[in-house]
């Protein structure tokens, strides 16, 4: 038997969803393909007005999820010890960076074995800018630029 990578609950091996937490059940993670836009789930509130760049969660197990950016280096990936935690075996243990100067924001692929997609284009380092969707593994995230949401 499998385990799900959201809850931990016991699956059978030709399991489609988690019996327990519904979560998708896609297989092996060798390849992957960016989730379309149709897919995500709407948001039950808009995102608050913040003075400092966020990442909110649109698509994944964290949907609603808001990581607040201020100055400094942020490690994402699988790890717990990240700072950016997503925990979901289509990310890697160190996938990404988020470096933050100033309201400047990039994201940079530490060479994950699924990449690093914004607005659904695979890229090894991007700036983010308002609205941008940043795709992590299953994770979709919407960033907002502070001040702006």
């Amino acid at each position: 038997m499998d385990i799900c990578p959201s809850c931990g609950a016991q699956l059978a091996a030709d399991a489609k969803a988690c019996p327990s937490c519904g979560l998708a059940i896609e297989g092996s993670t060798a390849s992957f393909k960016p989730v379309g836009v149709e897919e995500e789930r709407p948001q039950d509130s808009a995102p608050e007005v913040s003075d400092i760049p966020v990442l909110v969660v649109g698509k994944g197990a964290e949907t609603g999820e808001r990581f607040y950016l201020e100055d400094g280096s942020y490690s994402v990936g699988r790890d717990p010890e990240s700072d950016i935690f997503l925990n979901d075996v289509t990310v890697s243990r160190h996938h990404a960076s988020i470096d933050v100067i100033g309201g400047d924001v990039s994201v940079k692929d530490a060479g994950s074995l699924n990449g690093t997609y914004v607005n659904d284009i695979l890229l090894d380092a991007a700036h983010l800018q308002n609205g941008d969707a940043l795709q992590i593994g299953r994770f979709k995230m919407v960033f907002f630029a502070g001040g702006d949401v």
